[in-house]
């Protein structure tokens, strides 16, 4: 008979999140972090970690997992189906900056993907296409795009967004919300000041 894990006290979840968070800190920071210095970063026993994660490695992955999930619930919150395109695509794209921005580390550091992360993903990337196309049909998109490629330099630019050099990394981060009507104008419009007039 097969038995179902049980689910974790809150004070484990409490424990597990803040040993992620601990983690996704010092090793942005330091990318060669021991398990041990990230136990003393979230103020838990080498014991406590070492129960919880087998391995700095598996460690890393259920933070990357964790982060898909996260923007996974950021992207479904946007109403991508159901909201219009230009309100669903500007909502995802601001709550996806909140999640990345904390998350720099997780999701730049894993790859190849874990199954679970790698299915989380292809899920996003379905509601993705899913609204590109919703765009298209409104005229948001001309109707010959090559909605893969507006995807691709969508996520880029996205990813661009949340990955800053070692100049502006001491910058405070812009207001999300701004950030992302930039970066929905640069893909609708590339890099000019206004939108093209009407011919």
């Amino acid at each position: 008979m097969e038995t179902k894990a049980r689910p974790l006290r809150a004070d484990a979840e409490r424990s597990i999140r803040t040993i992620m968070e601990a983690a996704e800190r010092l090793l942005g920071e330091n990318p060669g972090a021991t398990m041990e210095q990230i136990a003393e970063a979230a103020g838990v026993a080498r014991t406590t970690i070492h129960r919880r994660f087998a391995s700095r490695e598996a460690l890393v992955e259920i933070m990357t997992t964790a982060a898909w999930q996260e923007i996974s619930a950021a992207v479904e919150a946007a109403r991508p189906h159901t909201a219009p395109p230009p309100v669903a695509l500007h909502q995802a794209t601001t709550n996806v900056l909140h999640i990345k921005s904390r998350w720099r580390f997780a999701l730049s550091h894993v790859n190849p993907l874990s199954e679970e992360a790698a299915s989380i993903q292809a899920e996003v990337m379905d509601k993705c296409d899913a609204l590109f196309l919703r765009a298209q049909e409104a005229g948001i998109l001309p109707p010959g795009t090559d909605l893969l490629w507006a995807r691709r330099v969508y996520l880029a630019l996205l990813n661009e967004t949340c990955g800053p050099t070692s100049e502006e990394a001491a910058e405070p981060d812009p207001d999300p919300d701004t950030l992302a009507a930039q970066i929905i104008h640069t893909l609708l419009y590339g890099v000019t000041t206004r939108r093209p007039s009407a011919t």
